[in-house]
C-alpha cells in the first residue's frame, strides 16, 4: 500500500508564499507524474501543476510565473512552492501520484488527503 502525506499549508496573507510537500511512503518501486490539484469550497477539484519522474514540469495558466513545482526522487517527495499567492488560491491542495510498487506491474494513481491554503487578510 502506498500513502501520500501533504504538509505546509495554512493562512497567508495575500501576496505571501507558502510551500507545500508531498510525502509518499509504503510499497514504492518507482513515481512516474505527481501532480497537485486544488478544490475551492462549491468548485470542482483543478489540476494546477505536474511534474514527471525527469523533472519536466508543467502548470496551469492560472499559477504560471507564481509557482513552482518540483520533486525529490530520493526521498519520494514532491514540493509546490506558491509565492505572490491571491485570494483565489484558498483551497484545499491535493498531491497525486502515479506509483509502481512492484518491479514489472502496473502502476496506479494514489491521492493525499490534502492540505487547507487559505490567502486572507
Amino acid at each position: 500500500q502506498v500513502q501520500l502525506v501533504e504538509s505546509g499549508g495554512g493562512l497567508v496573507q495575500p501576496g505571501g508564499s507558502l510551500r507545500l510537500s508531498c510525502a509518499a511512503s509504503g510499497s514504492i518501486y518507482r513515481i512516474y507524474a505527481m501532480n497537485w490539484y486544488r478544490q475551492a469550497p462549491g468548485n470542482q477539484r483543478e489540476w494546477v501543476a505536474a511534474i514527471t519522474r525527469g523533472g519536466i514540469t508543467n502548470l496551469a495558466d492560472s499559477v504560471k510565473g507564481r509557482f513552482t513545482i518540483s520533486r525529490d526522487n530520493a526521498k519520494n517527495t514532491a514540493y509546490l512552492q506558491m509565492n505572490s499567492l491571491k485570494p483565489e488560491d484558498t483551497a484545499v491542495y491535493y498531491c497525486n501520484a502515479n506509483v509502481q510498487e512492484w518491479a514489472g506491474t502496473t502502476s496506479y494513481d494514489y491521492w493525499g488527503q490534502g492540505t487547507q491554503v487559505t490567502v486572507s487578510s
